[in-house]
C-alpha cells in the first residue's frame, strides 16, 4: 500500500475529466491538482514551448511527496511525455496511449475519428499507437483549437448555441465520413460529451482520453502494489496559475461537488 497522493496536471481545466474518473475508479487516493489556468490553452504553442511549461507544472507538482504524476492534457501526452519520463524518477503517465489502444479495441469498422489540438494532431501520436495495434485502422484527424477556450469559459452546456455551432462546424466533416468511433483527444473535450454525442449520433462510440488515462493509472499501481488503503477517502486539492474563483465555480459544477476552499493560487514561474 501507498498512502501517497497522486499528481494530476493540465493546462486548465479539462484535466479535471482525468480527476472525476480517478475518484470514481480509486475513491480511497489522495489527488493533488494543478491547472495552468493562466497560460492555457497549450494546444497551438510550439514544442518548445509546451516542454517547458510541463517541466514548471511537474516541478510544482514534485514539492509533494506523490507516488506518480497523471499528465492529465492531451497535448502534453503527445508532446513531452518521453521528455518528462526521462527527468523524473516516478511513474509519468500520459491519456494519449490509453485512448488509443481504447479506440482501436472499441471500433467495429476500423474509421476511426480523432479530435485533438493542433499540437497533439500534429504530433501524429495518437495515429501511431493506434496503427500499433490495428495496422488496418483509418483514422481521420482533425484539430479543434475552439472547444478549449470555449470550455474554459463555460460554453460546454446542451443547448448553447454558440458551442453547438462550433461542434457542428468542426464535425460535420468526421460525421459524412462515417467513423463509428471517435477519440475525444484533449481531455477538455469530453465536458462536451453531451453536445457531441448528440451530433455524433448513438452509432458512434465516444473515447474519453481522461478516463482511459485513469484506468491505465489504477491498473499501474496496481501493478506496484502502490494503492491507498481500501476503506479511507481520498482529499484532493487544487491549484491554480490565474484566479482561483471562476475555476472553483465551474470546477464544482463539472465534479458535481463543492470545491471552494480547495482551490489555492501559485506562481508557476518560481519553478
Amino acid at each position: 500500500m501507498d498512502g501517497r497522493p497522486i499528481g494530476v496536471f493540465d493546462s486548465g481545466l479539462g484535466g479535471l475529466t482525468t480527476v472525476r474518473a480517478i475518484q470514481r475508479l480509486m475513491p480511497e487516493e489522495d489527488i493533488v491538482y494543478f491547472g495552468d489556468t493562466g497560460r492555457v490553452p497549450y494546444g497551438g504553442r510550439s514544442k518548445e514551448t509546451i516542454v517547458k511549461y510541463a517541466r514548471q507544472d511537474v516541478a510544482f507538482l514534485r514539492s509533494f511527496d506523490l507516488k506518480a504524476i497523471v499528465i492529465a492534457c492531451g497535448t502534453v501526452s503527445t508532446t513531452a511525455l518521453e521528455v518528462l519520463a526521462a527527468e523524473n524518477d516516478l511513474p509519468i503517465l500520459g491519456v494519449a496511449k490509453p485512448a488509443a489502444l481504447a479506440a482501436a479495441e472499441a471500433t467495429s469498422g476500423g474509421k476511426i475519428g480523432l479530435i485533438g489540438t493542433v499540437a497533439s494532431i500534429r504530433s501524429g501520436a495518437y495515429e501511431r499507437f493506434i496503427k500499433e495495434a490495428r495496422p488496418e485502422a483509418q483514422v481521420m484527424a482533425k484539430a479543434c483549437p475552439l472547444f478549449v477556450p470555449l470550455v474554459e469559459n463555460g460554453r460546454f452546456q446542451p443547448g448553447d448555441v454558440v458551442i453547438e455551432t462550433v461542434v457542428r462546424e468542426y464535425l460535420t466533416e468526421l460525421k459524412e465520413a462515417r467513423i463509428d468511433t471517435l477519440i475525444l483527444g484533449c481531455t477538455h473535450y469530453p465536458l462536451l460529451e453531451e453536445v457531441i454525442g448528440a451530433f455524433m449520433g448513438p452509432k458512434v462510440t465516444l473515447i474519453d482520453a481522461g478516463a482511459a488515462g485513469a484506468e491505465a493509472t489504477k491498473r499501474q499501481l496496481t501493478a506496484c502494489a502502490a494503492l491507498a488503503e481500501p476503506g479511507r477517502t481520498g482529499q484532493s486539492r487544487y491549484f491554480v496559475s490565474d484566479t482561483a474563483e471562476d475555476f472553483t465555480q465551474l470546477a464544482s459544477i463539472f465534479l458535481r461537488q463543492d470545491v471552494s476552499g480547495r482551490v489555492e493560487h501559485v506562481d508557476i514561474s518560481r519553478y
